[in-house]
């Protein structure tokens, strides 16, 4: 049985993660007084979730591709000594517009599943 339980649970996760990942990027670089890169956004997650980062950060490029694709986010390559090119993204206006309405649909769910779930629904 725990086999199959494992399963149910990481599809679980993947679903509810997928939604959650963009709100998180765009509160992250909304916060941020300067642009990030994949990396430094990458940490950032890892450094505030609970339970160690359930964000791989090869999901996040994706991620941060399609919001720049959709105007919610700006990039530049700047070169780094380090290593390759790096990629730095910020919030747009448009960003900013969508991030107050995501939070408050999360706002919303969030509650809505909390009641629900303490048995305060029906």
């Amino acid at each position: 049985m725990k086999p199959l339980g494992d399963a149910i649970l990481r599809k679980f996760r993947k679903e509810l993660n997928s939604g959650i990942v963009s709100l998180v990027l765009l509160a992250i670089l909304d916060r941020s007084d300067e642009p990030l890169y994949g990396y430094q956004i990458a940490k950032s997650i890892e450094g505030t979730w609970q339970e160690g980062a359930q964000v791989k950060q090869g999901t996040l490029y994706p991620v941060l591709r399609s919001m720049e694709e959709n105007g919610l986010l700006v990039s530049r390559v700047e070169p780094s000594v380090s290593g390759p090119p790096r990629k730095y993204y910020s919030i747009t206006e448009q960003g900013r517009a969508v991030l107050a309405e995501w939070k408050e649909a999360w706002s919303r769910a969030r509650d809505f599943v909390d009641a629900t779930l303490e048995g305060n629904v029906g």
